[in-house]
């Protein structure tokens, strides 16, 4: 039997959807780190994936969001939320941190790095990594406020801040060094600076 008949019809289809979107962005990291992000087409990022360039803008709207756009910021903040709410909010978003990178380095280390090299090494995905981290840092604060179960305010909104800016200099670090380094003890010393508990 070439099926499994015992999975749903839905799961075997977001099985192949999860491959094909992975397979488009191991493709394009490829690409851009051989031949250049800007010289790199969104044309032949899809003929490298065996797909057409309307099935690219399926699974990514722009080229760029084949660099930016991940599934790492909800894990994290679904962690957040599952930490004690009596935990101290650096602590909880240090251990959720600690806990995606886990995850997330297991499983696509190779493109984590890639994926941060091109973004600190390009001046213009450098550029909108701002609007990116506003965009993490507001789905921090929330997850804070939820497991607290209180509105979003400045004192959480400051230190998801600080939190995320604590990962994007380690990350930048990570890139600098050649990712030589290993990036969970990088992050655990950037949250130790902001007076986060050890692990």
């Amino acid at each position: 039997m070439s099926v499994d008949e015992s999975r749903p019809a839905g799961g075997l289809r977001e099985e192949r959807k999860a491959r094909t979107r992975r397979a488009i962005r191991e493709h394009a990291l490829r690409l851009f780190l051989d031949g250049g992000y800007d010289e790199t087409t969104v044309e032949q990022i899809a003929a490298a994936a065996g797909v057409s360039h309307m099935t690219f803008f399926r699974y990514f709207p722009t080229k760029e969001a084949v660099v930016e756009d991940d599934d790492y910021d909800p894990l994290i903040a679904e962690s957040v939320r599952a930490r004690p709410a009596a935990e101290p909010p650096m602590t909880a978003l240090h251990r959720a941190v600690r806990t995606g990178l886990d995850t997330v380095l297991a499983a696509d280390r190779d493109a984590v790095y890639a994926r941060t090299r091109l973004v600190v090494t390009h001046p213009a995905l450098r550029a909108r990594q701002w609007r990116n981290a506003a965009t993490t840092e507001s789905l921090l604060a929330r997850a804070l406020a939820e497991r607290a179960g209180t509105p979003v305010d400045l004192r959480l909104r400051v230190i998801a801040a600080a939190a995320t800016a604590a990962l994007i200099t380690a990350l930048t670090t990570w890139v600098d060094h050649g990712g030589a380094d290993d990036l969970r003890t990088l992050v655990d010393e950037a949250f130790a600076a902001l007076g986060a508990k050890p692990r």
